[in-house]
């Protein structure tokens, strides 16, 4: 029985190597049911083939508050490009009527979702505070995490990088910003 030569053994294995580590770098992101400001329901899933920039807020946090006009501006910078902007809120259904009120007076346009409550925040590996932003791939794997409030150059690192089709190094996995 012959055995492959040593070269092509060593890159079998480094192959391998990169292939399983590239794996436990990405996770799935899950999915939640949730619905839009008018009711209706929303899943994470329809948007696949798209870049998504999906931050978890409540009306009652303030970081969010300064975070939200931030990713606002963000959403029509990217306007035109293969990227979704969503903001999902966490307050609970007694505070959902301050959710309007607020989008309107900071002038906040992005999709806003309901429905999740805090424990969302673990499932997608952000802790338990929000603001937490999560960036998730066209194939809707998450690339990027920001625990806490997120600055222009966290998001915009990810989403670009994604959309010059990963050439230069991956930006960090984890940015914690509180």
């Amino acid at each position: 029985m012959r055995f492959p030569s040593l070269p092509a053994r060593a890159s079998f294995l480094a192959l391998t190597f990169l292939f399983a580590f590239g794996s436990a770098q990405a996770k799935r992101a899950p999915s939640f049911d949730a619905k839009d400001l008018s009711g209706q329901p929303q899943k994470l899933s329809r948007l696949r083939g798209q870049i998504v920039v999906l931050s978890f807020w409540a009306t009652w946090c303030g970081p969010c508050q300064e975070e939200l006009p931030r990713l606002s501006q963000l959403s029509h910078e990217y306007a035109g490009k293969p990227v979704q902007f969503v903001a999902t809120s966490i307050d609970d259904p007694k505070d959902r009527p301050k959710i309007q009120p607020f989008l309107t007076k900071n002038n906040i346009a992005l999709n806003v979702w309901i429905g999740p409550d805090s424990a969302i925040l673990q499932d997608f590996g952000l802790g338990d505070i929000v603001p937490g932003t999560v960036v998730i791939d066209e194939h809707g794997e998450i690339v990027g995490r920001i625990m806490g409030e997120a600055q222009d150059k966290d998001v915009r690192s990810r989403v670009d990088w994604l959309l010059n089709g990963r050439r230069d190094p991956a930006p960090e996995a984890l940015t914690k910003r509180y």
